[in-house]
């Protein structure tokens, strides 16, 4: 078993790998294309090595099924690597259908950046919980991780429709709007990086604080900003709390998940200021002349058919298949657990948003920003829902 778990693991650190090295490929495709040979071999040499990354990621998935017992997908470090899995699998398939090279730049950075955020969560194989203990477990979860992957291709295409068409010229509520996307991706990337640093560290703070009339330990991997509320720090040489954790903040674990949570956006802060202080102007102005090629209909058209296949696909995963868990899990198809309300949240949004795609004519600009709306939907659900709030999934 410890065999296995080893090479599962180096599967998953070699995929990571490979995936950037197709990034840098995928990259070097839209940089000059007047040499048709060169162009079609570095074309066919980047979609290949994201093919072989993906197939090392397989790997990873099935001898970490075969050492666990399980479908690999019962926790957030194994339910986020999945579904960084899932968005390649999705954009794969939409390559081969739209031959667009620009999507492989921008969503291959935002599946590594989703692997390593799932690599800051523990990754011991544990036994299931009752409630796990079920295949309509995997299917569900499987299944919603596709949907939502397929629906990221969405946002990402819509992403760069938005950088291609909105007018960087002069600041507008766009171009801040765009900025404040640009601004989440750099908060991300902010959490991987702050959380491998004081890992590396072996950095460990313990608090004790009643919850419930009850005296509980808390464990801290980052200096605590925000601590429990009359917490009591135990560890010497580390950083007392400055600040107590807001008193809506629930859970045993809420005073740790709400400090991860700053870090987080304070760090993206910083990273996405130095950005703009090194490039000396907006990220999405930056980023645009690199665009002017692009075929705005194609991304528009990649846009639509991504959350038209990603919808139903959802639909079967995050409420038919999850329902039908539930009732196993917990004896009820329905709770209004905080997870179920949000997946029903996106799900009303996307069929809004293919109701105002083809009843009232929302292509273009509109279509771009209602996919980006939905991601961030998406985002809240998988990042905040966790962190912050507590419900029947914190076990996750």
């Amino acid at each position: 078993m410890d065999l296995l778990i080893s090479i599962s693991g180096g599967l998953l650190y070699a995929s990571f790998v490979i995936y950037l090295l197709a990034t840098v490929f995928f990259a070097a495709t839209i940089r000059d294309k007047r040499k048709e040979k060169r162009y079609s071999f570095i074309n066919k040499l980047a979609i290949g090595t994201t093919i072989l990354g993906f197939l090392t990621q397989l790997g990873y998935f099935i001898t970490r099924w075969i050492a666990s017992g399980h479908a690999p997908v019962s926790n957030m470090f194994e339910f986020v690597t999945f579904f960084g899995m899932m968005i390649v699998l999705a954009f794969i398939i939409l390559y081969f259908i739209y031959q667009l090279d620009i999507l492989g730049v921008f969503t291959l950075p935002i599946a590594l950046l989703i692997i390593g955020y799932a690599a800051m969560y523990p990754r011991d194989i544990t036994p299931l919980v009752p409630s796990l203990k079920s295949h309509w477990l995997w299917i569900h979860v499987t299944t919603v991780a596709l949907g939502e992957a397929i629906l990221a291709v969405s946002f990402v295409a819509g992403v760069i429709y938005l950088i291609k068409n909105i007018d960087q010229s002069k600041s507008s509520a766009r171009t801040k709007w765009l900025e404040l996307i640009m601004y989440s991706l750099f908060a991300t990337l902010a959490f991987v990086v702050i959380t491998t640093a004081f890992n590396m560290t072996d950095y460990e703070a313990t608090f004790e604080y009643v919850v419930d009339e009850n005296e509980t330990q808390i464990e801290y991997h980052l200096p605590a900003i925000f601590g429990p509320k009359d917490g009591v720090l135990l560890t010497e040489d580390r950083m007392d709390a400055w600040l107590p954790t807001p008193e809506w903040m629930r859970g045993a674990e809420a005073p740790r998940k709400w400090n991860t949570l700053v870090w987080s956006l304070a760090g993206g802060l910083i990273l996405y200021l130095l950005t703009r202080l090194i490039l000396r102007k907006r990220i999405g102005a930056a980023l645009q002349p690199t665009l002017k090629k692009v075929n705005s209909e194609l991304l528009d058209e990649v846009t639509y058919r991504a959350v038209a296949i990603g919808f139903p696909v959802f639909t079967l995963g995050g409420l038919i298949f999850a329902a039908i868990w539930a009732q196993e899990a917990w004896n009820r198809y329905w709770g209004w657990d905080p997870k179920e309300v949000w997946a029903l949240i996106t799900w009303f949004f996307y069929a809004i948003f293919l109701h105002l795609r083809l009843s009232r004519g929302w292509h273009g600009e509109k279509s771009a920003w209602l996919a980006v709306i939905g991601f961030a939907i998406i985002m809240f659900n998988l990042i905040v829902v966790n962190l912050v709030l507590a419900g029947l999934h914190s076990y996750a």
